[in-house]
């Protein structure tokens, strides 16, 4: 396989299901963290290593190691592995997905932004979702009516906070995620509840049109719940690791223990809430998104513009969620090819970086 963002909570996890399996890794493709990298080449032997940045490319141990954007398409095209794990974080992920699947490859995607963004002009019949949800509802399904398909959430790090207290959350404050560890970003829209805008819309373009909400789990074992149409309701219970769907994502046969079952006496109870528009303001415009996903490119790149800013302390924790829907209101055209998609995103970080 090819593994881009194999440093990443997730890489780490495909590898280790990986091994399990006795799968052979082709390219590994990382960002900064050489010291990690360095350890999983030295596990797993690739062929071939691209890392972000050229300054890096003498602290890698490898004798075929490339850098950069185009070096991740050259090997993607180049490769003879016909799967590629993609991992990576924000819209730099698309491109590797397109190339990808122009190159008759299967994709195992925790790349939200790629579908979010470009949905309507991707091939979903040869994406595998590695997300917990989008893994849920595919395991839920059967062939009787659906009336309505539900992610949960965990609620992020301001689940239980004052709303007064929001306005002055720091970004230390939104890395503390209640349930689990994961990366800069997706802890932050976890916080603000983009990361369910976005899985809702990869969903939509996952399963077709239809009745789509999200609820929040405050403990993470119920990943997926499918109302169908006779009045019953099936959930998706598992531990929380990755190593589930990307188990069923590099091996579809599953047939062999991944986790250990949840143990309901020992889970004792459960709790859910409602997301609300006070606490994640984000939410009001999920279901205009939903009946027009492909405008979601301007909420991907507005998101991704505010958060830079807020990382840079240009912007409170509450501007995020703001001016993503002045974006969003602002930007109403819709995309009509992959050109679109990418000149419209440019146009919108334009447009978040004056503001």
């Amino acid at each position: 396989m090819i593994l881009l963002g194999s440093t990443g909570s997730i890489g780490v996890n495909t590898l280790e299901v990986a091994k399990k399996f006795s799968m052979e890794i082709e390219v590994l493709v990382a960002g900064n963290n050489i010291e990690l990298l360095n350890k999983q080449i030295k596990e797993h032997n690739p062929k071939t290593v691209v890392v972000a940045n050229k300054e890096d490319i003498h602290r890698v141990n490898h004798n075929n190691i490339f850098y950069g954007q185009e070096a991740i398409l050259r090997v993607i095209e180049e490769s003879k592995s016909e799967l590629v794990v993609n991992a990576l974080v924000g819209f730099l992920g698309l491109r590797p997905t397109l190339t990808a699947l122009e190159a008759g490859k299967k994709v195992a995607l925790a790349n939200k932004e790629s579908l979010v963004a470009c949905g309507a002009f991707i091939d979903t019949t040869k994406i595998q979702p590695i997300d917990s949800e989008h893994f849920g509802l595919w395991y839920l399904m059967q062939n009787r009516p659906v009336e309505k398909m539900i992610i949960t959430a965990s609620g992020g790090a301001f689940r239980d906070w004052e709303i007064d207290r929001l306005k002055n959350a720091t970004l230390e404050d939104t890395q503390k995620h209640p349930n689990w560890s994961m990366g800069q970003k997706i802890t932050i829209d976890s916080a603000t509840m983009m990361n369910k805008i976005f899985e809702l819309l990869e969903a939509r373009w996952l399963f077709g049109e239809g009745k789509y909400d999200a609820i929040i789990e405050t403990k993470s074992l119920i990943h997926a719940l499918i109302d169908f149409k006779d009045g019953s309701t099936t959930a998706h219970f598992a531990n929380a690791s990755m190593q589930l769907p990307i188990a069923f994502a590099l091996n579809g046969k599953m047939q062999e223990n991944i986790l250990p079952h949840v143990d309901l006496l020992k889970v004792g109870s459960l709790e859910f809430r409602e997301i609300t528009t006070d606490r994640y303001p984000i939410w009001q415009i999920k279901e205009e998104l939903l009946k027009n996903p492909s405008r979601a490119v301007v909420i991907n790149a507005a998101n991704e513009a505010a958060i830079k800013k807020f990382i840079s302390r240009e912007i409170g924790f509450m501007d995020i969620a703001k001016t993503v829907i002045r974006a969003y209101e602002k930007f109403d055209t819709l995309p009509k090819s992959v050109d679109d998609v990418f000149a419209l995103d440019e146009e919108v970080r334009a447009f978040v970086r004056i503001k």
